[in-house]
C-alpha cells in the first residue's frame, strides 16, 4: 500500500502542487509555473538517472503543460470546472492498457493475484475515471462553482477513495485465499 502511494504522489507530484498552490493562493499564474516546472524537473530527474519513465508520467507532465498553459490563456472558472473531466478520460484511457497498475502492487500481490484480476482491477479503475469525468462535466454545466467543488472535493475523491479499499480488499481476500491453498 505504502509502494502503490508513494508511485501515485510520484506520478502526481506536479498536478498535486498545482491544486496545493492554487488553493493556497488563488494565483492563475503562479500555480501552473510552478506544476510545469516541477514536472519538467521530475522526468530530467529520472533521465539523468537512467530511469524509465512510465506512460502514466509523461501523461502528468503532459496535462500540466498543457492544463498549466490553457489556465494562463483563459482564466475561466468554466474552464477550470471542465479541465478534471479531460484529466479523467486521459486517465481511462491510459488506463486502459493492460498491465499499467502491476507497478503500483507489492510484491505479495503480484505473486498471488491472478494476472486476469489485476488486468479487471486496472479496467474497473479506466471505467471509475470515465464515469467521474462525465459526471464532472455535468456537474460543471449544471451547477455553480461551490456545488462543483463540492462535488470534486468530495464525491471524486470519496469514489477513489472507495475503489481503492474495494480492491485492497479484494486483493487482500486472494492473496489469502492463495497463500493457504500453498500451506496446505
Amino acid at each position: 500500500m505504502k509502494q502503490a502511494l508513494w508511485h501515485l504522489i510520484n506520478d502526481f507530484l506536479s498536478a498535486i502542487l498545482f491544486l496545493i498552490v492554487y488553493a493556497l493562493t488563488g494565483s492563475l499564474l503562479l500555480a501552473p509555473a510552478i506544476a510545469v516546472a516541477v514536472g519538467v524537473l521530475q522526468l530530467v530527474r529520472l533521465k539523468l538517472t537512467g530511469r524509465p519513465i512510465e506512460p502514466m508520467q509523461w501523461m502528468s507532465l503532459g496535462l500540466v503543460v498543457a492544463f498549466g498553459g490553457a489556465t494562463l490563456l483563459t482564466q475561466s472558472p468554466r474552464f477550470i470546472m471542465a479541465k478534471p473531466s479531460v484529466i479523467h478520460f486521459a486517465l481511462a484511457a491510459v488506463m486502459l492498457r493492460r498491465g499499467w497498475m502491476t507497478r503500483y502492487l507489492p510484491q505479495i500481490v503480484r505473486d498471488n493475484v491472478p494476472e486476469p484480476a489485476i488486468a479487471a482491477a486496472g479496467y474497473a479503475w479506466a471505467a471509475l475515471m470515465a464515469g467521474l469525468g462525465l459526471t464532472n462535466l455535468f456537474v460543471a454545466a449544471r451547477f455553480g462553482l461551490t456545488t462543483w467543488a463540492w462535488f470534486v472535493s468530495f464525491g471524486a475523491i470519496g469514489a477513489k477513495l472507495l475503489a481503492l479499499a474495494l480492491q485492497y480488499a479484494v486483493f487482500r481476500a486472494l492473496v489469502g485465499r492463495n497463500l493457504a491453498r500453498q500451506a496446505a
